[in-house]
């Protein structure tokens, strides 16, 4: 009886330890993350009052996040639609000027843990840079970040659409 009680509670303890093991995977990574104005690794919430307002032309926001002048041929900032992806959100922000896309922002990309934050880090970059380039939606998925590439790219989609471009 004393070999089974003994047997019975060290099972017990071997199980509660390896279920309370925290993996690298687990935990926040240290570092930069490729999420525009991103403080730690938080996610922005779309209730936070306290981020930074978008930048572009001096219209008041409108559908889809936009804050582009309606008299002003469309130049401004415009939201994408948030892509909701397995691994988790992803939001892209366009800045146009003269009816062309000049810059591409990440408002939100999957940062659960430090992984998801490598992949990001460096596929935004190359997705910005072909999406810039393409002036279009229709970019190449990114090796090794095909949920990001995916998200992103509908996303875009949904600010190209905004902004009323092609």
């Amino acid at each position: 009886m004393r070999r089974i009680t003994i047997w019975l509670l060290s099972t017990v303890t071997a199980l509660v330890l390896l279920f309370s093991y925290r993996t690298s995977t687990m935990g926040v990574g240290g570092g930069t993350s490729a999420v525009a104005g991103d403080h730690g690794g938080a996610t922005p919430d779309a209730g936070d009052t306290s981020a930074e307002p978008p930048t572009g032309g001096s219209g008041s926001a409108g559908d889809n996040g936009s804050t582009g002048d309606s008299g002003n041929s469309g130049d401004g900032s415009y939201d994408g639609s948030v892509a909701q992806t397995r691994w988790g959100p992803v939001q892209v922000r366009i800045t146009v000027a003269g009816g062309r896309i000049t810059d591409v922002t990440a408002l939100q990309v999957p940062d659960g843990n430090f992984r998801d934050q490598q992949i990001n880090d460096h596929a935004v970059p190359i997705l910005r840079q072909a999406a810039l380039t393409a002036q279009s939606a229709r970019i190449d998925t990114v090796s090794g970040a095909t949920v990001t590439s995916d998200g992103y790219r509908e996303s875009l989609q949904a600010a190209i659409d905004a902004a009323h471009l092609r």
